[in-house]
């Protein structure tokens, strides 16, 4: 999951730098995603750890984080559906970039509780292992 971890990081740094040249390099919040990205590249590198449980920490912290980044985020979604059927937004491209966040940490979010449920299932089965 450190390497998930890396991967997810490095998506939400592609999102910012994209979003933020699409916008002519004028609008420096376009770069937020990336700076979230960063944070989730050092999770991933912590969470590599041969400790498993500096490993579950940093797992669970950046679970927590992707966590509270989608439900903040969340009304972009339906901002993009708004956007789709003809609203106007002043900033389209932002609306755009925050709900592609949205829906990329809410992935993560998926597949990090469908890893920890099968680690706990493996635990359960195999608890001298």
């Amino acid at each position: 999951m450190a390497k998930l971890t890396i991967v997810f990081g490095i998506l939400l740094i592609l999102i910012g730098v994209v979003g933020y040249v699409a916008t002519g390099s004028e609008h420096p919040t376009a770069l937020i995603p990336a700076g979230a990205g960063v944070l989730f590249v050092i999770f991933g590198v912590l969470a590599g750890s041969e400790s498993p449980k500096k490993r579950m920490l940093w797992m669970h912290v950046s679970v927590t984080v992707a966590l509270l980044l989608f439900l903040s985020l969340i009304r972009a979604d339906i901002d993009v559906i708004r956007l789709s059927r003809g609203a106007y937004f002043e900033y389209p491209a932002a609306v755009i970039e925050k709900s592609a966040t949205s829906l990329l940490s809410l992935l993560y979010v998926l597949f990090c509780v469908r890893s920890f449920i099968a680690a706990r299932r493996q635990r359960t089965l195999n608890p001298a292992g």
